[in-house]
């Protein structure tokens, strides 16, 4: 299917590897122009030349931390027409909530909302001029399904949510559209991190902690980070300018609610 995205560009934060190395990649195979990001340059460039590789679509690296203005404004400097922002960022550790500081609530509120909600204003008003724009934000499932040990990503990522919902209804008669992806258990490092977290918090071993990942979804597996760039890039496409201010989740069926 021709997404009808070709020659479009592409912001795709935090996109050296995982979730939003997915999506990268899935938008460059469109022919969509991607701008990566991540805070290893080294790491980042080696990414940059197997996007290359792979696909016929101009790939530029941009080596900056979102989580500060500076890192920010660097990237968006790379993007002067911007029509697609895939905001994305590594997500806190697990934690006992009485250990949990201000300093670090400071963080990942940075982190987590306002870089997202930051990054959308700055390239906002080129969409609106020219009545084409799409912002996807990669949060959780915590936003819908808090856990206790994931306090500040469900407090930080529900508050971009909030933002994000009510900034929907005012530009879908630009056709900018925005969308929330909420993974749960994909196939990558952050999910080794999770089943190490696991092992210490549950005195289990890493087997065990990775099988419980997999028993929590319903369809019994883990999600392939292809599924997740897939969809991405569909909620970017052209065909896609009629959703906007949804949250989808993206977990094997697992979401327990009805809406």
């Amino acid at each position: 299917m021709n997404l009808g995205i070709e020659g479009r560009t592409a912001i795709i934060c935090g996109s050296s590897q995982g979730l939003g190395l997915a999506c990268a990649e899935a938008l460059a195979r469109e022919g969509v122009n991607v701008i990566i990001n991540g805070r290893d340059a080294a790491k980042l460039e080696k990414t940059a030349a197997a996007l290359r590789a792979g696909t016929k679509a101009t790939v530029t690296a941009v080596a900056a931390d979102i989580a500060t203005p500076e890192g920010r404004d660097r990237l968006i400097a790379a993007a002067p027409t911007c029509d697609i922002l895939v905001n994305n960022n590594g997500g806190p550790k697990p934690g006992n909530f009485a250990d949990i500081d201000h300093d670090t609530w400071m963080r990942v509120i940075e982190a987590n909302m306002v870089a997202p909600i930051m990054l959308t204003r700055g390239v906002l008003a080129g969409m609106k001029e020219r009545k084409f724009g799409r912002i996807v934000n990669i949060t959780s499932a915590m936003v819908t399904t808090p856990r206790p040990h994931m306090a500040p990503s469900a407090g930080a990522r529900a508050g971009l949510t909030g933002a994000m919902k009510a900034l929907a209804l005012d530009v879908a008669r630009y056709n900018v559209t925005i969308n929330n992806m909420l993974p749960e258990r994909f196939d990558t490092d952050r999910q080794v991190q999770m089943a190490k977290a696991a092992m210490a918090r549950d005195n289990i071993s890493y087997e065990e902690a990775r099988a419980r990942q997999v028993e929590s979804i319903a369809a019994k597996r883990l999600g392939d980070p292809k599924e997740f760039g897939a969809t991405c890039a569909f909620l970017c496409s052209a065909f896609a300018g009629f959703m906007s201010g949804q949250n989808m989740h993206l977990d094997g069926g697992s979401y327990p609610a009805l809406i």
